[in-house]
């Protein structure tokens, strides 16, 4: 009888033990009964972390599953198309008339104009080529060097 108990302990911690998720497992403290030998010691891994012979079996891994935005700006709009081709334009690459629409002939001047200026020459609208014909990103540098900032106020302290 007793022996049949210990047998029933020993099943319902391997039972418990198997029912766990690798990461909600604790450590329990060995017993002092027969049953746990039948448990096999955790090896240690190339990176020198712990693993149960449960995940070398296959076990399956939770992965964190993360939701991948869009991207919000697609391709230039068609007034955006007009401002790098009269940039090409002003600058000798492009020849063609400054519509908005994206074709070869603006494709081979951007190539052009990016040879020219040690830029990977990939016909792609990029940020660096974007910047070397001066339609980088505008955040108000024409205005901070013609009007002066006032500094914040300083905090007074009170009595």
């Amino acid at each position: 009888m007793r022996l049949l108990a210990v047998a029933f302990v020993g099943l319902s911690l391997v039972v418990a033990n198997a029912a766990q998720t690798p990461a909600t497992k604790k450590k329990a403290a060995p017993k002092s009964t027969k049953a746990t030998v039948a448990h096999a010691a955790p090896a240690k891994s190339k990176a020198g972390t712990a693993k149960t012979s449960a995940t070398k079996a296959g076990a399956a891994k939770s992965k964190r599953v993360v939701a991948r935005r869009p991207p919000v700006q697609l391709q230039p709009t068609t007034d955006r198309y007009k401002e790098i081709q009269q940039a090409l334009a002003d600058k000798g690459y492009f020849r063609g008339n400054a519509d908005g629409t994206w074709n070869g002939e603006s494709v081979d001047a951007l190539k052009r104009f990016q040879k020219d200026q040690n830029l990977d020459a990939d016909g792609k609208i990029g940020s660096l080529s974007l910047m070397a014909l001066g339609l980088g990103p505008k955040r108000g540098v024409a205005q901070a060097a013609s009007e002066p900032v006032a500094p914040p106020p300083v905090a007074q302290p009170q009595p």
